[in-house]
């Protein structure tokens, strides 16, 4: 997979943040509000663009690749990983492209900021994903419940350890 990996632009940005995602990932879908335009531009995330321009899917890293309510649960009193988030376009979703995606945001992040532990945080049903994390070496130290007047998911904390 050749991608360009780089800040998220405005322009990526307004993009990104309409993505939806088809049941039961729509947790994951965006609604193109101008809260979720200025996450995707506080500098945590970035845009991984193929040759023909096309928006392939974003990586974060640090506090915006943590779920807020695993801070009640100190999940993330180690400071010292690397956090990790990733989307990929639904566009592209199930294609198999998950493993070799998250591969290379690990080696920018690798090379970005010179880390070589890294955690992600990823609601427990989504075993597609989890099966990819754990095929690149991820493995599964807690999980803990958000709980709102919507729903109650469950997430995994997941840490590499190189």
């Amino acid at each position: 997979m050749n991608i360009i990996i780089k800040q998220v632009t405005d322009n990526e940005a307004r993009k990104i943040s309409k993505w939806i995602y088809k049941e039961p990932y729509s947790i994951y879908s965006l609604d193109g509000n101008n809260n979720c335009i200025r996450e995707l531009l506080n500098g945590d995330y970035y845009s991984a663009v193929d040759m023909k321009n096309s928006i392939v899917g974003y990586y974060c890293f640090g506090r915006s690749a943590q779920v807020p309510i695993g801070h009640k649960y100190d999940v993330y009193n180690n400071k010292s990983i690397m956090d990790i988030g990733l989307g990929i376009n639904p566009e592209f979703c199930g294609q198999g492209l998950g493993k070799e995606f998250l591969k290379i945001g690990l080696d920018f992040a690798r090379e970005e900021f010179n880390v070589k532990e890294f955690r992600l945080t990823v609601a427990s049903f989504n075993k597609r994903a989890i099966k990819v994390y754990e095929r690149v070496g991820f493995r599964k130290v807690y999980s803990f419940m958000r709980i709102s007047h919507i729903n109650a998911i469950e997430f995994d904390v997941m840490i590499l350890n190189e």
